[in-house]
């Protein structure tokens, strides 16, 4: 290099191998590009939620094979030791571990357009930018979404196709309702950043049409609660369908996320409290 031949930005001995390179996917070739994606999609899936829709693939062939599913039982939220401080230890460490796949998807997602994790969930909406409106919009999608849901559970106990779930299963100690409250927390922030909100993105960034990308990400939200029957199979690609069409429209995950959060919450911790009166009916 002479005198006075500085090096331009980005164009440096590190560019194309350092955070400005490989990770930065507008600078890829095309079909480099469209790979590096479809492989991120399968990793981040592979390690949370399509994981989770195989073995409830599996699960509801085993009870299947065992019976009619309306005499199988699924439990959402269940003891994990006799001991209640190893009780409260296990949920605790299930509900961080359970978000690690979101943390990685959006640092897979900020890096690759040069930014942060951070920047990753501002691109998402997952954030506090807008704390009323998202309030306001969750509430109501909680409505529309939580009372047909429990009709359809209903009607589906009552046609045989669905299991008698059980939303709390955790012995009562004073950490039972803070623990469900964060399980509800870790349900809505793992599936609609992931479902919704990151994969929707990927499968825009992979120039997939809107109607095939809202398909996918409401099956993949259907699949992974097949194990409690076919009746929540079906709420839940109908929830998929119109979170993702809001989710579309606004820009915005954390409507989601507020919506989700207080449709397991009322039906976590509502059930704990009722629990003596509704074992009966569901």
């Amino acid at each position: 290099m002479t005198a006075g031949q500085g090096v331009q930005p980005g164009r440096g001995p590190d560019a194309g191998t350092g955070a400005g390179g490989p990770l930065l996917l507008d600078a890829l070739p095309d079909a480099v590009r469209r790979a590096r994606l479809r492989w991120e999609i399968g990793l981040v899936l592979a390690l949370s939620l399509g994981a989770s829709g195989v073995y409830a693939v599996v699960s509801l062939v085993g009870s299947l094979t065992r019976g009619p599913i309306g005499e199988a039982t699924a439990t959402l939220n269940a003891s994990r030791s006799e001991r209640p401080w190893f009780d409260l230890t296990y949920q605790l460490l299930g509900t961080a571990t359970a978000l690690v796949p979101v943390l990685l998807a959006l640092a897979l997602l900020g890096w690759s357009a040069g930014g942060t994790v951070r920047s990753a969930a501002h691109r998402l909406g997952l954030d506090l930018r807008r704390p009323g409106h998202d309030l306001l919009a969750g509430l109501g999608l909680a409505a529309l979404i939580g009372v047909p849901g429990l009709g359809l559970y209903l009607a589906g106990r009552a046609l045989g196709v669905t299991a008698s779930v059980d939303p709390a299963a955790l012995d009562t100690y004073w950490w039972t309702v803070p623990v469900l409250l964060l399980a509800a927390a870790k349900n809505a922030v793992l599936e609609e950043v992931l479902v919704v909100g990151w994969l929707l993105t990927r499968l825009r960034d992979l120039r997939w049409g809107a109607v095939a990308a809202v398909v996918v990400s409401s099956l993949l939200r259907g699949s992974y609660h097949l194990y409690q029957g076919f009746g929540p199979f079906v709420g839940n690609v109908v929830m998929g369908v119109v979170f993702a069409l809001v989710y579309r429209r606004t820009g915005r995950v954390m409507p989601l996320v507020v919506a989700h959060f207080l449709i397991d919450a009322v039906a976590f911790v509502g059930y704990a409290a009722l629990r003596p009166w509704l074992e009966g009916l569901l």
